[in-house]
């Protein structure tokens, strides 16, 4: 039977260039390909002219042999169709192509990349979650915490390899050291080949000969041990922390997890917290507010004094600087800010009423006129 022009079973032109070459003979790939035609001997054949034209004009030697003889230039050189075994000598000549055994592969998520690869050493730890309660003052200045935890450590009798002192490791019977597992079937869509980690060997490739009695072969042991944690100045509580490597060692040999410190803030007794000011409530008498004063009140590190100004009046806000939170990026500190309350007895003895009655007639002390009175609300936001 003549061949055909190998340009023209491409598709291409002559001047066309090797990624041009690539695409088309994709196409064609996608198109014959025998999962997707099954039974049909045309598509096959098809399939496999579209395999030759391209192993011919993909390389650039035998390009120009055929460009300069035509046909005669390649067919005593064991180019060409007679160089293919079968269809799956096809699939792997061209695994850039195809990217697997299948092209379907490609719908699938399969990738030549991806296979083959066993886990070198061991299975990777598990990563431990730890929440840390930390109060205002440590928050404050930053603090470093030793806790203990329970954890996977590497095994001391074995040091991680999992075997038996004087024993080691032999290649896995069931995926022969590939550490994965073929499985084929077919639909009607085709042939579905489906590559999955051995469950034998975990997919690791091998197996252990003789496990250690002290750890049965998994190379690590649950043991109590303690942790440092050294908490930056002005964290917040949801921010977390992450110590590399500190979690759960690994199978045999596996990279160990990592630590995530998660920060919890406990309540304060005197303040709250607002960003990296503390806010705290003072309550004064009547008669402090009017006539002012020195009060003594808490901060984060200790009591300090303030002035009370005479004429304070409720819910004026009055700031120490600098005795809040240490910033987490940047140098300084908040504020404290103090809110001036006035208390308000819900009780009073008889002679403290008399008093107050003579005071509220008073002309500083009297009920505030309705313009007043009216602005007062306003300005309080009523």
């Amino acid at each position: 039977m003549t061949k055909r022009d190998y340009y023209e079973v491409l598709g291409v032109g002559k001047n066309a260039t090797k990624e041009e070459l690539k695409k088309a003979y994709r196409k064609l790939a996608m198109e014959y390909h025998p999962d997707r035609n099954p039974d049909n001997k045309q598509a096959e054949e098809k399939f496999k002219e579209a395999a030759e034209a391209y192993e011919i004009l993909s390389d650039n030697d035998k390009r120009a042999r055929y460009d300069r003889f035509g046909h005669d230039g390649v067919k005593n050189s064991g180019f060409g169709s007679q160089g293919f075994s079968d269809i799956n000598d096809i699939f792997s000549h061209f695994s850039d192509i195809f990217g697997g055994s299948s092209i379907l592969d490609d719908f699938f998520g399969g990738s030549q990349r991806g296979r083959g690869r066993r886990r070198s050493q061991g299975i990777p730890g598990s990563d431990l979650r730890v929440t840390l309660k930390l109060t205002l003052e440590e928050i404050a200045e930053g603090v470093s915490k030793k806790i203990k935890i329970k954890k996977y450590s590497v095994c001391e009798q074995c040091s991680g390899s999992g075997a038996q002192s004087g024993t080691g490791k032999k290649s896995c019977p069931v995926c022969h050291g590939s550490g994965e597992v073929k499985t084929i079937s077919r639909s009607v869509f085709g042939q579905f080949v489906n590559i999955s980690p051995c469950s034998n060997c975990n997919g690791e490739g091998y197996v252990v000969e003789t496990p250690c009695k002290n750890c049965f072969g998994e190379g690590r042991e649950l043991k109590e041990t303690t942790i440092n944690i050294n908490v930056p100045p002005g964290i917040h509580e949801g921010s977390y922390l992450t110590l590399d490597g500190e979690g759960n060692s690994g199978i045999r040999g596996g990279r160990a997890g990592d630590i995530i410190v998660f920060f919890k803030e406990l309540p304060h007794e005197y303040f709250m917290r607002d960003g990296d000011d503390i806010v705290y409530d003072l309550y004064l008498s009547y008669p402090e507010a009017v006539l002012g004063t020195d009060v003594e009140v808490p901060t984060l590190n200790g009591r300090a004094k303030l002035r009370i100004e005479a004429g304070t009046q409720p819910g004026k806000l009055l700031k120490m600087r600098n005795k809040g939170i240490k910033h987490l990026n940047n140098s300084g500190y908040g504020d404290q800010i103090v809110r001036v309350n006035v208390h308000i007895p819900s009780k009073v003895s008889s002679k403290e009423k008399e008093l107050l009655k003579e005071l509220a007639e008073m002309p500083n002390i009297k009920k505030l006129n309705y313009a007043d009175e009216k602005n007062f609300f306003k300005r309080f936001g009523f």
